[in-house]
């Protein structure tokens, strides 16, 4: 195997990695993903390390090749990692050579995906009055619920593209869930204000980075899982504490 050929399959493994790892993909699918590309190749001798801010891959035998990719933005966008796995599957079962499967991971990579703006505005106020009322919540209050949810969720996603620290994006979120749900209950639009609150700031829990922290200590990886809980639990900190600083100064 020459060394352009082992570049350009160290090059498609880092970047299916990197796809994966940025859109909420668990770290030891991305382990397994990249060591199953490079197999599938040719290349048996293949070992990676990956962490939520970095993805080290290297090679053995006569063209020994070690790469890192560092990791610096995170977000949550599942559709590109299944379209990862389809091309993975497809790199495995021979249908793909090096380089179609680079190029259709650059491809995959330089487009967004994503919904537009007002249909996740949208889904997170229609999520935001359905948790109201799986929390045994009134009817009554669904509208506000609906409301605050929606505007909270857009509140997050202008701040966060202005200043792109998630804490303070969600600490400044929760502030005006707060002040919002208080509000409602005071001029009579909403009645219970625990599960308006509640029901409201339900778009912004770490469900995805919970759920991957769980799955990356279950399968050994400790650095992994324990960064993402701790990256988890800041986020929960940060709700929390908007939400508190409203009703101290409100009650």
């Amino acid at each position: 195997m020459t060394h352009e050929n082992t570049h350009l399959i160290t090059q498609t493994c880092l970047l299916a990695g990197k796809i994966i790892l940025q859109n909420g993909g668990e770290t030891y699918r991305v382990e397994d993903t990249m060591v199953r590309i490079a197999a599938a190749f040719g290349i048996e001798q293949s070992h990676s390390f990956v962490t939520p801010t970095g993805l080290i891959f290297a090679i053995d035998g006569a063209s020994q090749v070690t790469r890192l990719i560092r990791i610096s933005e995170r977000n949550t966008n599942l559709s590109k990692v299944a379209m990862v796995n389809d091309i993975s599957r497809r790199i495995c079962s021979g249908r793909l050579e090096p380089g179609e499967a680079y190029r259709l991971l650059k491809e995959l990579d330089a487009v967004k995906h994503e919904y537009p703006t007002g249909l996740k505005v949208l889904a997170a106020a229609i999520a935001s009055g359905c948790f109201l009322i799986m929390f045994q919540g009134s009817w009554q209050d669904f509208l506000p619920v609906f409301v605050t949810g929606g505007l909270g969720f857009l509140f997050f996603q202008f701040v966060h593209r202005i200043v792109p620290i998630k804490f303070f994006a969600e600490f400044l979120t929760a502030l005006l869930i707060g002040t919002m749900s208080v509000l409602a209950v005071k001029l009579g639009a909403g009645h219970d204000l625990d599960k308006i609150i509640i029901g409201s700031v339900m778009p912004l829990v770490p469900g995805l980075h919970i759920t991957n922290a769980v799955r990356d200590l279950m399968a050994g990886h400790l650095v992994s899982g324990l960064s993402k809980g701790a990256e988890a639990f800041l986020t929960a900190f940060a709700v929390g504490s908007g939400i508190a600083a409203i009703l101290s100064i409100f009650y």
